[in-house]
């Protein structure tokens, strides 16, 4: 994340030439700003104490400009006019339609559609499905040949209104004649072999950020939910919700929640850690199992490709995966708004460094923190030139993210080179043996310093010069570039790509970039998606986890 010992320029106004160099070592305190979060109404107020832990403060309407923001957080949807208007310091945390994959029927429209593009072979995780009332009659047809072949008894279906979340309004049958509903439902087939640990069902609750649909970028939580249900597993039961679904939402009610069931102990979670272990015991190969969750977020997320372009915004997604006795991973259903509310403790331990991790995974800089629309040569709402004391690996890792296109005169741009120069070069010198801080530690420490009067500040704050010699201040002033240096076209580096290869950052905490695996596969998503050779290196990845 963000070190110490950065320099940035920028005009003191718009009519000054003037310049001030901020945030290094000695007086970062004095002028570091912090980050400042918006929340929409009914975020869950996790999200509130997570940002306020990191010294951030909150967006206050009446007092602050309308753009004086770095992170807008909400649980509906952004309209295409804010995604339009971002600027280079802001991110919202939902990216435009992707909502379109969190409806249990336009997931098994997408799903379909790609099954039938590129063969059943990739896209069998998950249940063939029936949209009512619509399928009424394929499904029909599908229900009286199950009930041929497999006997008398058949097979066992499930349905779920389409739009409902936390378990709400589901039904599992095995006659016809119990098929009830009101509203549009999604009707599949129920999986009757789940996983069990000690006779109780389970599945598992993934993270997923996506950082952008184009390139595509995705990362996955190391952490996560395993979610149990409070009764054991039982086929003769069906209108026992508590046997059946995993959901919290609703085994917090049930009677068996905070009693001790063997093997799983009290509540009706753990983490993706205790599970791991739990089938190492079993020398089960936990890597594999991972791998095909994997390949089943990826292709998913594909199948909502592509989506309108947008900058400076993410998805947090929850993936529900349910395992079956063989332990072949299923999709259930995306969640748009994963739930971010402290049910238990396990809930607090997953749920809050989740969230530390998506702020890191934002990559703020702190030149995000002064929120300036504009540099002196810049257009509003381009990148900012960040200069930095870490010596030539540095400054090749800042060429590497300013992207330029010369538009000044060649005699300005040639006059601004060696003013550039001198400037890497001052800086250089200027660099700091000790460890480096990163933006949440200088705020915390921001925040932990003794506030000073205005009039005592007044009095210890030193004009430009002195601390150093005339000759020094002089020098100093006559080697600082011009704004006619400036005068170039910025073109915003997205806030994902490390600025030392111009790749997405591998990992960010508990987050794991699965997406792109590869250089092809990194070619393939950027200009536009191409699915079918995304889909070819997905297919030879395949093939090679296959046990020989």
């Amino acid at each position: 994340m963000l070190q110490g010992g950065l320099c940035f320029w920028v005009p003191v106004n718009s009519s000054d030439s003037k310049m001030e160099m901020m945030a290094s070592d000695d007086d970062t305190r004095d002028i570091l700003r912090p980050l400042v979060f918006r929340l929409h109404e009914n975020v869950p107020a996790l999200v509130r104490e997570v940002l306020l832990e990191r010294g951030w403060t909150e967006f206050d309407k009446k007092e602050q400009d309308d753009a004086d923001w770095n992170l807008y957080w909400r649980n509906s949807p952004f309209c295409m006019t804010d995604h339009r208007g971002v600027k280079p310091w802001q991110r919202l945390n939902h990216y435009p339609e992707a909502i379109r994959i969190t409806r249990k029927d336009f997931l098994a429209r997408h799903l379909k559609r790609m099954k039938g593009a590129f063969g059943s072979t990739l896209y069998e995780f998950s249940p063939v499905a029936f949209i009512m009332p619509k399928d009424y009659v394929k499904f029909v047809a599908e229900y009286s040949k199950e009930r041929q072949s497999g006997g008398r008894s058949g097979c066992y279906w499930i349905c779920k209104p389409v739009d409902l979340s936390r378990g709400r309004g589901i039904l599992i049958f095995q006659d016809i004649k119990d098929l009830v509903y009101d509203c549009t439902v999604i009707v599949q087939k129920y999986i009757s072999n789940p996983l069990l640990i000690s006779g109780y069902k389970l599945d598992l609750r993934l993270y997923v950020c996506v950082t952008s649909f184009c390139p595509l970028t995705i990362y996955t939580y190391e952490e996560g939910l395993v979610r149990f249900a409070t009764e054991k597993f039982d086929l003769e039961s069906l209108d026992n919700v508590y046997a059946h679904l995993t959901n919290t939402s609703i085994n917090k009610y049930g009677a068996s929640y905070k009693k001790y069931k063997e093997g799983i102990g009290c509540g009706s979670k753990w983490t993706f850690s205790k599970f791991r272990s739990y089938l190492r015991i079993f020398d089960v190969d936990d890597v594999v199992l991972w791998q095909k969750i994997n390949n089943i977020v990826i292709l998913t997320l594909l199948a909502l490709t592509p989506l309108p372009v947008a900058s400076n915004c993410f998805e947090l997604f929850g993936f529900d995966i349910l395992i079956d006795d063989k332990f072949k991973p299923w999709l259930l259903e995306v969640n748009y708004n994963p739930a971010l509310c402290l049910d238990c403790s396990i809930d607090d331990t997953v749920k809050r460094k989740l969230l530390h991790d998506v702020v890191e995974l934002l990559n703020y800089k702190q030149i995000d923190t002064l929120r300036h629309n504009q540099v002196a040569g810049i257009k509003a709402g381009r990148r900012q030139v960040l200069w930095s004391t870490a010596g030539e690996r540095a400054t090749k890792e800042t060429s590497s993210l300013l992207n330029c296109q010369k538009v000044a005169k060649r005699s300005s741009a040639s006059s601004a080179q060696p003013a550039l120069r001198k400037v890497a070069a001052l800086t250089k010198k200027t660099t700091r043996a000790h460890p480096r801080k990163t933006l949440t530690s200088q705020l915390r420490e921001k925040m932990n310093t003794p506030k000073i009067s205005v009039k005592a500040e007044a009095e210890n704050k030193q004009p430009l010069g002195i601390g150093h010699s005339s000759r020094e201040s002089a020098r100093l002033c006559h080697q600082l570039p011009t704004p006619d240096a400036f005068n170039y076209k910025l073109i915003p580096c997205p806030y994902f790509i490390s600025d030392k290869d111009q790749r997405p950052i591998p990992r960010v905490g508990d987050f794991v970039l699965i997406f792109p695996f590869n250089e092809a596969a990194l070619k393939a998503s950027k200009d536009g998606t191409n699915i079918k050779n995304i889909i070819k290196e997905i297919s030879k990845l395949v093939s090679k986890q296959l046990p020989s």
